[in-house]
């Protein structure tokens, strides 16, 4: 139904809303990501393929022809091989190692064998050996051989690095720094390519060692690979030479040296034994070791003997005044004398008691047992006196005997530390003596054992197998170039096809209006011949062709169905840029529609680039700008056209400000007026572009749908999406797109689903 004057139409549910658009990045509409989870058909690669067949090919193409423009003028390139054994044998001339190490490990050997092979120096005497300094390949004159892409490439590369040279100053003089002052730069050049084309491989786990040598001439490869072994071999074995002659003159300055400090050695130690009398030094230590210990076990035991004397002695003094204590003094107790005694008076106190009982005090026999009494009392008390003495006597002795052991044991002392001292002056003369004795010997043996190792000319590597003479070139390999450019150019070609179509940001298909504009597909309207299109007669009733018309007709019968039968439809047809094809979808819509039995109003609302009238064969003017600005009465510039049912309202006369025309209400009420309800059942509306101009962006919220048309392979989709965007903010309803100017000619297969030749057969000419 036709909105009312003013309104705006609300964007239908295929169409995003501005709130959509602006929350997508830019470029890219909501219908973008929701067609990222949709399959993807293995022919949509193919006919991305087949679209850009012509780069495909031309890649192909320029990958399979370089190469195999390269492979057969090419120079071939020999290999020869030589396999040498290498033995560890590292020279050793002294015999102390622990001193000076001269082997190294395995690995350390080898590698440096292996950068000894791949040295400049072996490389120039193996190029002095052969001659080699004016050979072609290696920069000394013009090569005979035939014509190669990769020699000219060279050629142009060295040319301009010497006249970039010579630009700066350089010349042809010696290298600094290399083994030999007389080293030109052409011959430091011929050394850089004579080591480049050679290889040393290791084989692993073995001591075998591969030499490869690669030249454009078999026999100079055999010949030069040959040289580089005899001259390693050689210069082998010179090196060992050379090794031991200045081996065997380094020994004998050092057994001269070495004499010499043996004879002063041992001068030194016969001078201390007279000066010190050490002929028999270690006899004489081992006699006053002998006494130290003696005297050391004498004085323990007499140390211990005057503690148990002195022990006894104050003991015996702590009683001597008590008579009882002391009668149980060990030696009173252990007295034989004493104790007999003792026992004599106990005999005559018990005879004295007896007696006592018979007799008086003054009887003559209690006078003499008293008498006796006494006597053994006074023997007893005496004894005990010489016990005391004795055993004080013999503390007095234990302790000098004591002090006289520990004097002796001091001065045995005093003796030892100077023997001692002695004994490490003399050790060290001896010990010096002996280790030079020592190593002058060792010496010695070295000297002669190098003067016979320097005689055997013997090496430790040899040649397990000489070159032989190759017969096929390992370069190039034809059949694997050929393979490889194969592989390579279909890998290289696909590639490149689909990093351009990457690149490519421009709409191409209907799936693409759904996927980044998020707009119902209408119609794909082909592309037709440039004469027609310059004749301005692209019209349905003009001779147009066959799959034009049908197509035009597809658009025509889905905006049939678009709408309600009832009421006026306004159509605002526009685009993204000019030249993408609105005028005439307009134009023919509108004709087509009114084939279909509709009343057709067409308007061209492009005041800026107005064409629709000039394929009517009609003027200008009066028209749209004469009827807005009040100049002319609708009556007055709508115009019967030869078509039946189709009107047509040109643009008038260019104004100054169309898109104030355009807003103005007197437009607005034109479009929603019941007299243009009553006459029609259709208004095509021909605007200028959404980007450029505001002018379709006024009509669109003033129609009840805009139809938008799209270039096939010339519009951006950033930029369609932006116009899309910038219509659905004024709440412009947009119906669908059209993708025009599709070349079903070239990329027939490319749009197979959409269109096929066989349907020609069905279409009708308009």
């Amino acid at each position: 139904m036709p909105k009312p004057p003013g309104a705006r139409s609300t964007p239908s549910s295929g169409t995003p809303s501005p709130s959509q658009h602006s929350s997508v990045t830019p470029g890219f509409s909501p219908a973008f990501f929701a067609g990222l989870g949709d399959d993807i058909h293995l022919l949509d690669y193919v006919r991305t393929l087949y679209k850009r067949r012509w780069t495909a090919v031309t890649a192909f193409l320029v990958v399979v022809l370089g190469v195999t423009i390269h492979t057969y003028t090419v120079t071939p390139i020999y290999e020869a091989t030589v396999k040498l054994l290498i033995e560890s044998d590292a020279p050793n001339f002294i015999s102390f190692q622990q001193v000076i190490e001269e082997g190294q490990t395995q690995a350390d050997f080898y590698q440096t064998q292996y950068n000894i092979l791949r040295s400049r120096s072996l490389a120039r005497q193996t190029l002095e050996a052969q001659q080699l300094w004016d050979h072609p390949e290696f920069g000394g004159g013009e090569s005979e051989e035939s014509f190669s892409v990769s020699r000219a490439i060279s050629g142009a590369v060295a040319a301009a690095a010497t006249s970039v040279g010579r630009l700066f100053g350089a010349t042809e003089s010696r290298v600094p720094g290399t083994a030999e002052d007389t080293e030109s730069l052409a011959q430091s050049s011929a050394i850089d390519t004579f080591s480049s084309r050679l290889r040393v491989s290791p084989v692993r786990s073995s001591r075998i060692v591969n030499i490869t040598f690669r030249s454009a001439h078999p026999r100079l490869a055999t010949d030069v690979i040959d040289s580089l072994a005899r001259a390693y071999i050689d210069q082998n074995l010179a090196f060992k030479f050379s090794q031991s002659a200045e081996a065997s003159d380094w020994l004998a300055e050092r057994l001269a040296e070495r004499r010499q400090y043996v004879e002063e050695s041992e001068v030194a130690l016969q001078r201390y034994r007279e000066d010190n009398d050490a002929v028999s030094l270690d006899e004489r230590q081992d006699i006053v070791v002998q006494k130290l210990a003696a005297l050391n076990a004498a004085v323990t035991l007499a140390r211990t003997e005057r503690i148990e004397k002195e022990a006894a002695y104050n003991q015996l003094r702590a009683v001597q005044n008590d008579h009882d204590a002391l009668e149980t003094f060990p030696a009173i107790l252990s007295n034989v004398f004493i104790q007999q005694q003792k026992g004599e008076l106990a005999t005559l106190q018990r005879q004295q008691a007896q007696l006592a009982e018979n007799l008086g005090e003054r009887h003559p026999q209690i006078i003499e047992i008293r008498s006796a009494i006494q006597n053994t009392v006074a023997l007893i008390d005496r004894e005990t006196a010489d016990v005391v003495q004795s055993v004080r006597t013999e503390f007095l002795t234990a302790q000098a005997q004591e002090e006289s052991l520990t004097d002796a044991l001091e001065a045995q002392k005093g003796e030892a530390l100077l023997l001692n001292r002695k004994g490490i002056d003399y050790g060290a003369l001896r010990r010096e003596a002996e280790g030079n004795r020592q190593i002058y010997e060792s010496l010695l043996q070295r000297a002669n054992e190098t003067g016979v190792s320097g005689e055997l000319r013997t090496s430790n590597i040899r040649v397990v197998d000489a070159a032989e003479l190759p017969e096929n070139p390992v370069s190039p390999r034809k059949a694997l170039n050929l393979l490889v450019a194969l592989f390579g150019g279909i890998i290289f070609a696909v590639g490149l096809t689909f990093f351009f179509e990457y690149l490519d940001n421009r709409i191409k298909t209907p799936d693409e209006i759904k996927t980044y504009l998020g707009l119902p597909f209408l119609g794909i309207i082909p592309q037709v011949p440039k004469k027609l299109v310059a004749a301005g007669t692209l019209l349905l009733n003009n001779g147009v062709p066959a799959n034009f018309a049908e197509a035009l007709r597809t658009v025509r019968t889905n905006l049939l169905f678009s709408w309600p039968a009832e009421g006026l439809r306004s159509i605002a047809v526009t685009s993204t840029g000019p030249g993408e094809g609105k005028s005439v979808v307009a134009t023919n819509v509108g004709m087509g529609l009114a084939q279909a039995g509709q009343r057709v109003l067409l308007i061209d609302a492009d005041m800026r680039n107005p064409t629709v009238h000039e394929r009517f064969g009609q003027k200008s003017e009066p028209g749209l700008s004469n009827f807005t600005v009040g100049n002319a009465k609708a009556s007055e510039v709508v115009h019967k056209t030869s078509v039946p049912g189709l009107w047509l309202l040109p643009a008038g006369k260019i104004p100054p400000n169309p898109a104030e025309l355009l807003a103005s209400k007197r437009f607005t009420d034109f479009l929603s007026s019941e007299n243009l309800n009553k006459h029609f059942d259709w208004v095509i509306v021909d605007t200028p572009p959404v980007l450029p101009v505001a002018d379709a962006t006024i009509i669109g919220q003033a129609v009840t749908g805009v139809l938008f048309v799209i270039g096939a392979e010339m519009t951006d989709r950033r930029a369609a999406d932006a116009a899309v965007n910038q219509l659905t903010q004024v709440n412009a309803r947009v119906v669908g797109g059209v993708l025009n100017r599709v070349d079903l000619v070239r990329n027939s297969y490319y749009y197979s689903q959409y269109y096929r030749r066989e349907y020609a057969k069905y279409y009708q000419r308009a």
